[in-house]
């Protein structure tokens, strides 16, 4: 015959755990919390964002960068690489990439945007100019993004490499 303590132990044990948070509950107060009434997430017309519709004579950056910078002549004198916004959120300079192959070896330079005109071109492509020349735009200081530059006495800490 089995020995049904262990049987019996264990119903008990199921028992007392399941009954433990029906008897934790608090039924002194007998009336349940007061809901507290919601008002609907609004934002005032000054917080509102505005939203705009693209209009045809829009253009947008992601089709800026990449376009080649020609000049009066038709050549091909670089490629804008990147804008800068100032803090008005205005386009404070085009970085244009000159010089190197398929962008490896470009020298980048910040030309303000009053010099390079942005049209449309044929089948509604953008077409940029700018009254220079190459030689012109690879002797322009070179732009340098902020947190990229050396450090000025960088050549000076650098061991000299043997022969």
């Amino acid at each position: 015959m089995r020995n049904p303590l262990p049987t019996v132990a264990f119903a008990t044990a199921l028992f007392t755990a399941t009954l433990a948070p029906a008897l934790a509950q608090d039924t002194t107060t007998g009336t349940a919390p007061s809901a507290v009434p919601a008002k609907p997430a609004t934002l005032s017309d000054d917080l509102r964002p505005k939203f705009v519709a693209q209009t045809p004579a829009d253009m947008v950056s992601s089709k800026l960068v990449g376009t080649s910078v020609t000049n009066g002549a038709n050549e091909t004198i670089g490629q804008i690489a990147d804008l800068v916004l100032d803090e008005k959120q205005q386009v404070k300079a085009w970085i244009v990439g000159v010089g190197g192959f398929l962008g490896i070896g470009a020298k980048y330079v910040a030309i303000d945007p009053s010099a390079i005109k942005v049209a449309r071109g044929d089948n509604d492509s953008l077409k940029a100019t700018i009254d220079t020349t190459k030689d012109q735009l690879r002797a322009a200081p070179e732009y340098i993004y902020l947190g990229k530059e050396k450090p000025k006495d960088a050549q000076a800490t650098e061991p000299a490499r043997q022969p």
